[in-house]
Order: C-alpha cells, then structure tokens, then sequence
C-alpha cells in the first residue's frame, strides 16, 4: 500500500508536522498566492481570481511535492476599479502591501529562503512592482520572486488556443473574457452562469471551452512549475537593488 502524498498546503499541517519536515530540510520553497474577489461580468463567480491562483499554486506544490508548500495569502485585493459593482471587495494598496510584506516576513522567519508570490489579479501588479525593490531590500537573504501565473503564456499560445482576440494583455487573461472562462468551465464549473455567458452585450466569452481551458491550466501548472523548480534549486536568483552611496 502507498504512502500518502506529503501535504502541500502549509495551513493544512500541525506545527510539529512543519517543524519536522523543516529541520529535515524537506522544504525549499513557499509560494504565496493573491488574488482578489471581484466582479467578472454576469457569467463567472466574484471568487475567480482567487480560485483560480489557488488551484494553480497548489498544482505546482503537487509537482514538485514533497520541496514546496502553499502559504495561501490574500483573496482580497486592489480592486478600486471594480467598486461601482457592489460586492466587490478591495483593499487599499497601502494595505494589501504592508499585509504581503508582513506574510513574507513570517515565511522568512518560518525558515524558508526561496519565496515566490503567485498573483491572479491584474490591479495587484503595478502596486507590487513599484514596491517590490523595497521587498528585494528587506529580504535581502531571501531569493524571492513576483510574477502572474499568466506570465508564463506567451503570444504564441494566444495565436494558437484563443478564439477570440489574440493580443497579450487585452485578451489573456482578459477580465471574465474567453481565457478565465475556459479556465473556469475545466477547474470549477460551478462558478460559471452558464445560461448568462450568452445572454450579455460581451460575446467573447461565449467561444470558451472546457478543452481549451484544460489545455490552458496543464502549460500554466508546468510552466510554471518549472520557475518555482529552478528558484528552489538555485538556478534563479534574485537580485538585491544597489544602495545608494
């Protein structure tokens, strides 16, 4: 009979159990998700970019078990520019980064030394980016990383599997258009209305497919597996900005 597969999700544990497989030098990596809970359209569920970031950081976690656990991070994002849509739920940026700052401060003291923070939501990258140098400077010891788990598609996915737009960022990931669409039908389908995918003034996201959204998850998973693999193994390392004299 086989053993069961080692946990991937660090809230899932005991504290013995993480101490354990800490002091073992088992863990290499941590991956935070964030995302936000928005509206997306009529058709998909506000919690899609949380889901979504979630299942893809914890698909990765799975591939490289036993190295990498998941510290899931913020659900709720910077979301300004959806509040005249009520339910959507935002943060202030200055909020949301001193919250990711702080979870990145518990994973290094945690003892983890290679950190990738996964996003799934388009408001969170410029705010991260205009602070992520100061992040580079805190965590100086630390070999952290920020990308989107879409930043591992490129135009040529886009020009093969889009049905629709083919143009990177416009049409993927696009907001609830035929990429999140696809990704929801394969993933969670009971996120998606699907009797108002049609019924709305935007037709792109009627050309989604669970196929095609399958095709989209298993790039995402691998590719980005394979980033998370080379920072845990020392082939990717970030940079500390210069100081300045």
């Amino acid at each position: 009979m086989s053993s069961p597969a080692p946990e991937t999700v660090l809230g899932k544990l005991t504290r013995s159990e993480f101490r354990e497989r800490m002091a073992t030098g088992e863990l290499a990596g941590c991956i935070i998700p964030v995302a936000a809970i928005e509206q997306h359209l009529e058709h998909l569920a506000m919690e899609h970019d949380w889901r979504s970031v979630g299942l893809v950081a914890r698909a990765v976690a799975k591939r490289l078990a036993p190295r990498v656990l998941v510290a899931e991070g913020l659900m709720c994002g910077i979301s300004e520019h959806h509040m005249r849509h009520p339910g959507t739920l935002t943060l202030c940026p200055g909020t949301f980064l001193t919250v990711l700052g702080d979870m990145i401060d518990s994973m290094v003291r945690a003892g983890f030394r290679n950190i990738v923070v996964v996003n799934g939501h388009g408001g969170n990258i410029e705010p991260i980016r205009g602070t992520w140098d100061q992040f580079l400077r805190q965590f100086e010891a630390t070999n952290l990383h920020f990308l989107s788990y879409w930043d591992t598609l490129g135009q040529a996915d886009a020009d093969e599997l889009l049905r629709g737009g083919k143009r990177l960022p416009d049409d993927l990931p696009g907001h609830a258009q035929e990429f999140e669409t696809s990704v929801a039908l394969a993933k969670f389908p009971e996120n998606v209305r699907t009797g108002a995918v049609a019924d709305q003034r935007d037709p792109n996201p009627a050309l989604a497919t669970a196929e095609q959204g399958s095709v989209w998850f298993e790039r995402m998973t691998e590719r980005l597996a394979k980033f998370v693999g080379e920072v845990i193994d020392g082939q990717r390392q970030s940079e500390t900005p210069p100081y300045h004299p």
